[in-house]
């Protein structure tokens, strides 16, 4: 138990409060007691950043209130971290940055776009429809070898391809009015050498395909066809 007199949570009694919970179990109870009106607000909305259970106040002697935390358990952490997952948003904006060329920003990185579709090889930035086959591909090594590792299975090497064609590119270049300018379908492989045999690798693959964000957005869209071969 600590008292908090007339200290607000801007002045001191949080510090309090973080002291208190440093030797207090997971799921320990902690009573704060304070005479300071604010604190009535100010203390859940503290314990829902910071992921302690509030568990309410009541009248205390004199012109105290006690108020009840419960120090975080592992599980309300695991919880909190879910939720966080849940209701992430990636935010990714795009400039115009002369002739056919846009730059994109996501998070601290800034990545060069060139024409929405090109077939020039000395393009200085890849098109947009390559950067989306990169992201895939991209999606699906890097999530294949990490699902191994959990399983402790070695990779030794990896390789993604992804191939695609448009329904009729000519839309896009404005040459016809007929068609989709869209992917007809997304095809490709995976070649892998891995100290497992073929069946778990398959299982594997089968497994990061199907929780694959990116992967499984495209699959909605159209045809995703990318099988599995063992090196």
């Amino acid at each position: 138990m600590i008292e908090g007199g007339d200290l607000d949570c801007g002045s001191g009694l949080l510090l309090l409060i973080r002291e208190a919970m440093q030797p207090l179990p997971p799921g320990g109870v902690l009573e704060v007691r304070s005479r300071e009106i604010s604190v009535r607000e100010d203390l859940p909305a503290w314990c829902r950043l910071v992921g302690h259970g509030y568990l309410g106040d009541e009248p205390g002697p004199g012109r105290d209130r006690r108020y009840l935390i419960r120090k975080q358990t592992a599980d309300d952490q695991l919880a909190r971290d879910l939720q966080q997952a849940r209701d992430f948003e990636w935010t990714v904006r795009a400039k115009w940055s002369g002739g056919m060329q846009a730059k994109a920003y996501a998070r601290n990185h800034a990545i060069a776009v060139g024409q929405p579709a090109s077939f020039d090889t000395s393009d200085p930035a890849p098109s947009a429809v390559e950067l989306l086959l990169a992201a895939l591909a991209s999606d699906l090594a890097v999530g294949f070898q990490w699902r191994a590792g959990k399983r402790g299975i070695e990779v030794r090497n990896l390789e993604v391809t992804v191939r695609a064609k448009s329904e009729n590119i000519l839309v896009f270049l404005g040459a016809e009015e007929a068609g989709d300018p869209g992917l007809a379908g997304i095809e490709g492989t995976c070649y892998v050498d891995a100290d497992a045999d073929a069946e778990a690798l398959l299982a594997l693959w089968e497994e990061t395909l199907r929780r694959s964000p990116v992967g499984r957005t495209l699959a909605r869209a159209g045809r995703l066809s990318i099988p599995l071969r063992t090196l």
